[in-house]
């Protein structure tokens, strides 16, 4: 990636390789008979040595990379550039613009107040990366107060080809501030510490560091988050800034687990969270504690899964124990929490799901989903009464702000809805008052009347019904001839938010309709929702989104062969499995970083996310129903000679979620078995990781180019049709 001067103009232009050919044939990957044999079972891979055996390595320095992978990807990158974005520079240039000027440049957060100082986010004109400052509290919202810059990330970013901040805290006492930064999108954080007043480094290094990191009461040390050599977040450890040693504090040994950390909203315990995917275990230890001992909140249960927040002098605990599915709040004396110590608070109500919970002295805001909308609910401690905070539209997304403030009755949220730009309000917990302190400005102008929102209920195979999402220009007809990009995602209990986003209406203003499917394996409808996505029950998924599209015709909104697929990572599964169920359906598919080699990599367990997602998948490794059953979806085990749409497929080098040989494979075995569909293109970052480029104008050229790509797959580009008979 070549980096620019964030003073001076941005194009797309600036980063075309002037040597790139007019024209080139597509990439033929050597095929190298590799069997793989487990549970009974056995497989020819023969893309297997797209797999550097140096992975690990690879993923904290991507220069060591062996040669061979390295021309096979920049082969498959220079004949993308040369048959996408070489045709539609002008285009990917016209919508990068718009999209850019949709942005705010000089934009900045609504100060959050923390003690003496509030704390906000900004961006300069023409700046990549944030910058973070303060200014006096009782000056929060003067826009003339002065301010101190703490990190200036466009500084701090210039001379990298990826930048990114993780976890940023101050000190206590306001006089240190630390934070964590990834250069090479591979997700291993190095955390350092600096002098406020001064602007001097304290000489505070913490190297293989997760993002999140917490302060000691005093200040005195850091709580840290350790990444082993695959990647895994596996253990927490106490920094003594004074001493700069080290002292292990929780170690995970089962692989299946991940470990955070987290402050109480009170500031009076640190959390440790050990959980899988379906099963959680947390400790606590007070914040001020010179040597910390971690407590159990309460041990590991199977596919029982707990979350704690410290209000009130005792943890309220939300949980699926015994059997409720959508969660029930109880509590517990903070000297007695095993689980027969626990209180009923709020029992369980099917179809209503416990989302999250926000603490504040007097108050307790509990974020709840049902019908697949989000709602706030609020519990007052003197009295134990409860109120409820409503929205109007039909679709929308809610977002509880954390804030620093535990003593203030005022509860930040950010609320947006697919036409309305997202509101930032403080809501006063006493009076019920709302206040608006941001309304998201679009610099080129937006009128939320030029565009319907709607959800509708698609039926499904079986009869279920499938909540969708839908945003179009008022003038688009209901008719069948309006082409459309239906995304998807649906894993993990992962809702994909009803929310603004101006990047969209660069399609939608061009005829486009904009649809969300929320399938089965999401929680758009509760944790039952999601129960009927996973596992034995995967294909739900696929099923579901296929049958969405399909109603979609069958309602005007679109037609056949004129919808355009997108999704990433666990929705690049979906890409892939529902291009292999109904080709016919999509005039393209766009797969972000698609985790696609669902058998092999669920059966490789050095891969970061491999053993932790086992209750998420299944063990093809122990297994023979789960290997089954996942080679029956792969999409990378189930590419025949079809007719695919065609296909623009993006990875990034130093991905440790989906790494970067999944869409390397899955794109050269689309060519080698099914070369009568396509065309295939793919496009690996060789200087990113799961998010693609850091920055957020360098996001929105990749944004562009898929979207370029959707145009011309429905031929809306001229001189480029991907479809031609």
């Amino acid at each position: 990636m070549t980096k620019t001067d964030t003073a001076a103009p941005q194009t797309l232009d600036q980063a075309k390789a002037p040597t790139a050919p007019e024209h080139l044939t597509p990439p033929v990957a050597p095929r190298i008979d590799h069997e793989i044999t487990q549970v009974g079972r056995t497989r020819n891979d023969p893309y297997h040595w797209v797999k550097d055996d140096n992975w690990q390595e690879v993923m904290r320095d991507p220069s060591v990379l062996r040669q061979d992978i390295r021309d096979y990807l920049e082969a498959e990158n220079a004949y993308t550039k040369a048959e996408v974005e070489d045709p539609t520079t002008d285009l990917r240039e016209e919508l990068f613009k718009e999209m850019r000027g949709r942005i705010k440049e000089d934009d900045s957060s609504v100060p959050e107040i923390d003690g003496p100082y509030a704390y906000y986010t900004r961006y300069r004109e023409g700046g990549e990366y944030p910058i973070i400052a303060r200014k006096p509290a009782s000056a929060a919202f003067d826009p003339e107060a002065e301010e101190t810059i703490l990190l200036d990330g466009d500084a701090m970013g210039k001379d990298e080809d990826y930048f990114s901040f993780g976890g940023i805290d101050t000190s206590p006492d306001h006089t240190l501030i630390a934070y964590s930064t990834d250069t090479q999108g591979s997700e291993f954080y190095t955390i350092r510490v600096k002098n406020i007043e001064t602007g001097e480094d304290q000489n505070v290094t913490i190297d293989n560091a997760y993002g999140p990191f917490e302060w000691s009461a005093d200040g005195k040390r850091i709580y840290w988050v350790h990444r082993d050599e695959n990647a895994r977040p596996d253990s927490v450890w106490m920094r003594d800034l004074e001493t700069g040693d080290d002292t292990l504090l929780y170690q995970e040994e089962n692989p299946e687990f991940f470990v955070g950390i987290d402050k109480s909203a009170s500031e009076d315990v640190i959390f440790i969270n050990a959980s899988g995917h379906t099963t959680s275990e947390i400790y606590w230890f007070p914040a001020d504690e010179a040597d910390p001992e971690p407590r159990m909140i309460a041990p590991r249960v199977k596919d029982n899964e707990y979350n704690v927040v410290h209000w009130d002098g005792q943890f309220y605990i939300s949980t699926n124990l015994d059997g409720a599915v959508d969660f029930k709040l109880m509590r517990a004396p903070m000297d007695s929490t095993s689980r027969d110590a626990w209180e009923e608070v709020i029992p369980y109500r099917p179809g209503t799901l416990i989302l999250g919970m926000q603490p504040q002295k007097d108050y307790l805001s509990i974020m709840e989903r049902e019908n697949g909308l989000p709602r706030i609910i609020v519990r007052a401690r003197e009295d134990g009464s409860s109120h409820e905070i409503s929205f109007k539209e039909q679709a929308y997304s809610l977002g509880l702000d954390s804030g620093y403030d535990y003593n203030t009755p005022i509860l930040r949220f950010d609320y947006s809805s697919p036409t309305t730009p997202e509101q930032v309000i403080d809501y006063d917990l006493n009076t019920h008052d709302r206040t608006v302190r941001k309304t998201r400005e679009v610099p080129s102008g937006h009128n939320p009347d030029d565009y319907v929102a709607e959800r509708i209920m698609a039926t499904s195979w079986d009869g279920a019904e499938v909540p969708v999402t839908i945003l179009r220009h008022k003038s688009t007809p209901v008719d069948g001839t309006a082409p459309m990009l239906l995304y998807g995602y649906g894993s993990y209990g992962i809702t994909i938010p009803a929310d603004f986003r101006t990047s969209r209406l660069s399609l939608v203003d061009r005829g486009f309709v904009y649809a969300i499917v929320h399938p089965r394996g999401s929680m758009a409808k509760g944790y039952q929702w999601y129960l009927d996505g996973k596992l034995e029950k995967k294909t739900n998924t696929f099923k579901d989104f296929v049958a969405a599209g399909h109603y979609l015709v069958d309602k005007g909104y679109t037609s056949e062969g004129k919808i355009v697929a997108h999704g990433g990572s666990a929705g690049g599964l979906l890409m892939g499995a529902v291009a292999n169920m109904d080709p016919d359906l999509f005039a393209g598919i766009i797969a972000a970083v698609p985790f696609v080699d669902v058998v092999n990599t669920m059966s490789d367990d050095t891969l970061p996310l491999t053993p932790p997602e086992w209750p998420e998948w299944g063990n093809p490794l122990t297994s023979q129903e789960d290997y089954d059953y996942i080679a029956s979806y792969s999409p990378y085990d189930n590419v025949t000679d079809q007719d695919y749409p065609a296909m623009f497929i993006t990875g990034g080098l130093s991905d440790p979620r989906v790494t970067y040989w999944e869409p390397t494979k899955w794109a050269a075995k689309l060519r080698h078995d099914a070369p009568n569909g396509g065309p295939y293109f793919l496009k690996i970052n060789m200087e990113a990781g799961h998010g693609g480029a850091s920055g957020r104008f360098e996001g929105l050229k990749e944004t562009a180019t898929e979207y370029a790509f959707a145009l011309a797959a429905v031929g809306k580009v001229d001189d480029l049709e991907f479809n031609e008979e």
